[in-house]
């Protein structure tokens, strides 16, 4: 059994004395810097490996504060004017994505030239969560000669996280297999809705 094992292993015990004094001194040092910032090298080593993580030129990670809870509704006064059928509650609302995904668009717009690779959760108290966020320089020799990640090279993967197409992101969108994702058979809601909402009358030329 490896030391990566011996890792993951306590962090499937969470209420195990150890990790309840190590996540109560990490959430104390996490609160006095500031939202986002870098990190020298990873906290859970295991599990940013198994996300694509290596500790090499062009990989830089991040970690990132989010304030738990829900969504309070956007609106001015915490009225919602205009017709009575938008008119519905303005607190006890949760957001559509979870918190994951939008730490990681959080780091993905402050770090414009980096390109996110996927995250994980570290700590968390009663008010915050603390993710740590895999980023990648796509413009370093070391990411773009190596087969295994210069996939992210490509303009396509510019803002991955703010397309949901990270693995916290992918969570959200519905997508699966089987009866229960019949929802999004095509690629999304919308191109499911709009198959099966076009007229198509198709003939023979």
């Amino acid at each position: 059994m490896g030391a990566y094992n011996y890792i993951s292993e306590l962090y499937r015990k969470k209420q195990s004395d150890v990790m309840r004094y190590l996540l109560r001194i990490r959430c104390w040092q996490y609160r006095q810097l500031t939202k986002l910032h870098r990190v020298p090298r990873s906290t859970r080593p295991d599990k940013a490996r198994r996300l694509g993580y290596r500790a090499k030129q062009g990989y830089v990670i991040y970690r990132i504060c989010m304030r738990r809870g829900g969504r309070k509704r956007p609106v001015p006064k915490g009225c919602p004017y205009g017709k009575p059928k938008t008119s519905g509650a303005v607190k006890q609302q949760k957001p559509e994505r979870n918190l994951q995904s939008i730490a990681e668009e959080r780091a993905g717009r402050r770090l414009r030239g980096l390109r996110v690779l996927s995250s994980y959760w570290v700590a968390q108290d009663s008010t915050h969560k603390y993710y740590e966020v895999i980023l990648i320089d796509p413009h370093h020799k070391a990411v773009r000669r190596d087969p295994k990640i210069n996939w992210m090279c490509a303009p396509v993967q510019k803002h991955r996280e703010l397309r949901g197409l990270t693995h916290a992101g992918k969570k959200s969108r519905g997508l699966g297999k089987g009866a229960k994702f019949n929802g999004t058979i095509g690629g999304s809601r919308r191109a499911c809705w709009l198959r099966k909402n076009s007229l198509k009358l198709r003939r023979k030329r």
